[in-house]
């Protein structure tokens, strides 16, 4: 598909000074409450696991941000620019960025909204970048995801390298992870731009809603698997096409670095076309979760006693192996249950099974318990750097004894993540 479009020219463009990532494990919480199978396994709405180890990939979440706060606030500025301006960015568009809560704010329920506004005879909105402060490298990164729907609206989650505005567009490299325009509603598109492929020729694909149905309807997850020589698209887990340099044709592959992330709603430009008498203002974009998975790792790990802060162990009641058995603190013995393995997939695995959130619940006060594998979010687990804390992403939850005693015989749950040392943990 050619479209005459450059997102990244124009010259006010806020630059800042490039940052490594260091991915940390500190951040995360679904907002989406999951719903339990017949099973009793989390899963979301569309009945598919939120994590992308569920489905075909077996990964460690690295970075989140789940958009968690009181209604009406700003985005975690330690994430988020955001880039403000008009003058078309490149494609003839019609909005002003502004940083304004009237366009970007959190809504109280674990999302981010983005609104594109018609107002004072032009149209205001809102573009949020990860510039200089998450910098991703390969992994899988997705974001779930309701776009706005209308002639003319054109929502975007994409990336640019990290070197960008020093290496200009498009050698800096550009990802698109998912773009769509209003006029095709039922239909996402997955693009790559580099040096000798970019604007209207770029290394492209679409993906189709299975029912023909409009992506504007409901949440979906947009993601990439990305390796150095491959980055694969799925939508909602069912990938619909990989690139690699062969598709280049003998340009550069500029996609070995760090890049940064970005979420914006325009409204007109060359390529989606203009507002007309059928759109309606304002037009949303709400966004659950951006998340970052490292791909790399698979399942293995560091294998050694969990311990508590007083140096009471973590364990499995009566070492026994059936689904369910309650995890809880014991006094230190050098036995089987007490060795854990916290695998670089996310899981923390004892007994050839899982440190497993009961239900897949996410309410404080959950039991943990032991539970086959299943690459559900009930069993993902991210050790918090600075407070050693012990936090299911799923729930945004933290590991404590029940009562907060940290005595031999009592079982553990998760609760409200709050600092205090009957939530710090030793890990292996």
């Amino acid at each position: 598909m050619r479209r005459t479009r450059h997102r990244t020219t124009r010259t006010a463009l806020v630059a800042t000074a490039a940052l490594s990532l260091v991915l940390s494990a500190s951040l995360a919480a679904s907002a989406a409450a999951p719903v339990a199978d017949d099973g009793g396994r989390a899963t979301d709405a569309l009945g598919a696991s939120g994590s992308p180890a569920a489905q075909d990939l077996a990964a460690a979440l690295t970075w989140s941000d789940e958009f968690d706060g009181p209604a009406g606030s700003a985005p975690n500025a330690a994430n988020w620019n955001h880039e403000t301006g008009g003058g078309g960015w490149g494609n003839n568009e019609l909005q002003t960025y502004v940083n304004s809560r009237n366009n970007s704010a959190l809504d109280g329920n674990g999302n981010l909204v983005i609104t594109a506004r018609q107002e004072g005879g032009g149209y205001t909105s809102a573009r949020l970048t990860t510039k200089g402060k998450v910098q991703p490298q390969y992994g899988r990164l997705e974001a779930r995801i309701k776009i706005p729907r209308g002639q003319g609206i054109w929502p975007a989650f994409w990336m640019l390298g990290g070197q960008f505005p020093g290496t200009p567009w498009p050698d800096a490299g550009e990802i698109d992870i998912m773009e769509n325009i209003g006029r095709e509603p039922h239909i996402v598109h997955g693009t790559l731009h580099g040096p000798g492929y970019s604007g209207g020729n770029p290394i492209t694909g679409q993906y189709m809603h299975p029912q023909g149905w409009s992506f504007a309807d409901d949440f979906h997850t947009f993601a990439i698997d990305w390796n150095p020589n491959s980055i694969t698209w799925p939508v909602d887990g069912n990938a619909y096409q990989t690139f690699t340099p062969a598709n280049t044709n003998g340009n550069p592959w500029v996609y070995n670095q760090p890049f940064f992330f970005i979420l914006n709603v325009a409204v007109g430009g060359n390529w989606p076309g203009y507002p007309d008498g059928s759109t309606q203002f304002p037009q949303q974009m709400v966004v659950d979760y951006v998340r970052v998975y490292d791909s790399q790792g698979g399942g293995g790990g560091r294998t050694g006693r969990i311990t508590a802060s007083n140096g009471i162990c973590l364990d499995v009641a009566g070492a026994n192996t059936a689904n369910g058995t309650p995890i809880q603190l014991a006094n230190c013995n050098n036995n089987t249950a007490q060795q854990w393995t916290v695998g670089t997939d996310g899981t923390v695995r004892a007994l050839g099974k899982c440190l497993d959130v009961s239900g897949g619940g996410t309410a404080a006060g959950t039991p943990v318990q032991l539970w086959e594998c299943n690459g559900t979010g009930a069993q993902q687990w991210a050790a918090v750097s600075g407070s050693q804390a012990l936090r299911n992403p799923q729930s945004g939850r933290c590991l404590q004894p029940v009562g907060r005693v940290q005595n031999d015989g009592t079982r553990t749950e998760i609760a409200n993540c709050d600092g205090s040392t009957v939530q710090r943990w030793t890990l292996p």
